[in-house]
């Protein structure tokens, strides 16, 4: 990543005055996944309450040379124990933030999905990356890439407001969303142009609040004013979005890890649609992800205090 761009230091900026989450991490038995947490702790992003075996934690932080003195252990006997627990912490009001740790993704969205103590409200679950890509002029979501595999035109609708609630919550007063697909016109031959057409409709009818909404649009006319002009296309949305909404999980993954590795993006990783927001790291993000992550999940939680 090209440092300096500003776009995820601007989020650290707003979080500044805002008193730290208490945040609860799931099995961070690792030196990843503990020493990212106490960072964003450093950085009075959140208060860690670090759940797992406490031995494994403790031999983790001596051999990783990392503080953990002033945070809290809450012990949990192995990596499902920890993920319950820490959705347990959430339950009870201990916690406002879930974090991912040492263990796998599915033994914590497991927990968080469990239909007896889990988190799920009548939102579907979504996953965004929000990138920071350094051609592009501000952040970037993608959604969704990591949860729903082949979602459903009612699934797109959650998907599509979850990261509109998202991008409010970062500052964004009317995110611009463009519905990807292959083409810009509608056909019934490819169905991910008729979704694309529902939700924009669906967006006049106030099924979607809060966005601005324009598709199906291919990728070059989603984001760029040159090819939308080429084309002699119109769209308020193409040229300059906040989020790009894909087809499917498939294109949506391809797309991110394309920005990441051809374009050199970074990406912050979130699940939402939650009770909390859900902070999704792994070994391979860099520090500065990590931190952007508990950022973005640090202002969304503001935003759920300040609701009244």
């Amino acid at each position: 990543m090209t440092p300096g761009t500003g776009k995820y230091e601007s989020l650290l900026v707003r979080c500044e005055k805002l008193p730290p989450i208490p945040t609860a991490v799931a099995h961070p038995c690792e030196a990843t996944a503990l020493s990212g947490a106490i960072e964003a702790f450093k950085r009075g992003l959140i208060i860690p309450l670090l759940v797992g075996p406490p031995d494994k934690i403790q031999e983790t932080a001596r051999s990783g040379n990392i503080d953990i003195s002033k945070v809290e252990i809450v012990d949990a006997p192995h990596s499902q124990g920890s993920a319950a627990k820490a959705v347990a912490l959430v339950r009870e009001g201990k916690a406002e933030i879930l974090m991912k740790g040492s263990l796998h993704t599915d033994e914590l969205m497991g927990a968080v999905v469990s239909r007896d103590g889990g988190l799920r409200t009548g939102r579907r679950i979504s996953h965004v990356f929000i990138m920071d890509v350094p051609t592009y002029h501000k952040p970037l979501v993608v959604t969704d890439a990591a949860i729903n595999i082949a979602p459903t035109l009612e699934d797109k609708v959650d998907i599509c407001q979850n990261a509109i609630d998202m991008a409010i919550a970062l500052g964004v007063a009317q995110p611009k969303v463009a519905i990807l697909a292959a083409v810009e016109t509608v056909t019934s031959k490819m169905p991910a142009t008729i979704d694309a057409a529902c939700l924009c409709k669906m967006a006049d009818r106030g099924q979607i609040k809060g966005g601005l909404l324009d598709g199906p649009l291919a990728f070059d006319n989603a984001i760029s004013k040159e090819a939308l002009e080429t084309k002699g296309i119109k769209s308020s949305v193409g040229g300059d979005p906040d989020i790009l909404l894909a087809p499917d999980l498939e294109a949506a993954n391809i797309l991110a890890k394309n920005l990441s590795f051809l374009a050199n993006a970074d990406s912050a990783g979130l699940v939402l649609g939650a009770k909390v927001p859900i902070i999704l790291t792994s070994r391979a993000d860099s520090v500065r992800s990590r931190i952007a992550s508990c950022a973005v999940a640090v202002l969304i939680a503001h935003g759920r205090r300040a609701r009244p």
